[in-house]
């Protein structure tokens, strides 16, 4: 099986009662949960109840870390069915206590007034491929062996050296997509959208004090909110764009523009995650 089919089935959860779904966890060594897959499942589940209506925004915090080798319960609560627009609120469970709940909106799909920002000017994905394959055999093969077997694809224009990280301007860009195609259906594209989005936002706060994961800073996602502004088909190339305009108080805030390779913004994202230095 391949990491996508792996991460589709981990998607695809199973219905166990009305607005109760049970997702499960890969086998793997994780400590926690992945963020970016609880986001995935969550809106999988809130899916489950949207009929036709395509969500548009999806806001939720993490309140617990996940345990990997447990199911997680989503538990979807119908908020409002309107003529335009629903709502849904998706609470997660792990033995008995909430890990994550989000807020997520749905509207019929209609035309309106259209604009959007231009694309910054970015490397082409095969030239920055080069770079990455440069830059791999820099670091230690237990840092990357997850980078090349992960189910999204990630080529960082500008990687950080986790092990001897360096001042860095705090914003970056990262093509990613998924590994292979899963069709065109909007809530499996959304979901790996989201999936995606939580692995390099965080780390963008980081990058102005020469800090990272491996280096004595301990991080979490605290919140993660999407708001999806146009369909597409994510095994495209996708450019994250990156910034964080404020640290304080242990917390990096963080937002992203996703555009795919043709220019068009296909989806924002914003993130406050706890960057607290340790001892």
């Amino acid at each position: 099986m391949s990491a996508m089919d792996e991460l589709i089935g981990i998607l695809t959860l199973e219905a166990i009662e009305v607005n109760l779904f049970r997702g499960v966890s890969p086998p793997e060594e994780r400590q926690r949960i992945f963020g970016g897959q609880v986001v995935a499942q969550a809106l999988m589940a809130a899916y489950k109840t949207a009929g036709d209506n395509v969500c548009h925004s999806l806001q939720s915090y993490f309140i617990r870390p996940g345990d990997p080798s447990v199911p997680v319960l989503y538990q979807v609560e119908r908020s409002r069915d309107g003529k335009s627009f629903a709502t849904r609120r998706v609470i997660a469970i792990q033995k008995g206590e909430q890990i994550f709940n989000m807020a997520c909106s749905f509207q019929t799909v209609e035309k309106g007034y259209e604009h959007q920002s231009e694309m910054p000017a970015a490397p082409s994905t095969d030239e920055v491929g080069r770079r990455v394959e440069e830059w791999l055999k820099t670091q230690p093969e237990e840092n990357t062996r997850w980078l090349r077997n992960a189910p999204i694809e990630m080529r960082a224009i500008d990687p950080v050296d986790v092990l001897k990280p360096v001042p860095k301007p705090a914003h970056q860009s990262v093509w990613l997509r998924a590994r292979e195609d899963a069709g065109d259906g909007v809530a499996l594209n959304q979901a790996l959208l989201a999936y995606a989005s939580d692995y390099s936002l965080l780390g963008t706060a980081m990058r102005p004090h020469g800090v990272s994961w491996q280096s004595g800073v301990q991080t979490a996602s605290l919140d993660h909110i999407i708001w999806f502004h146009r369909p597409t088909n994510f095994s495209n190339w996708h450019l994250y764009v990156q910034d964080s305009p404020s640290a304080s108080g242990a917390r990096g805030f963080n937002r992203g523009a996703i555009y795919n390779a043709d220019g068009t913004l296909v989806a924002s994202t914003a993130q406050e995650g706890l960057i607290r230095k340790r001892g």
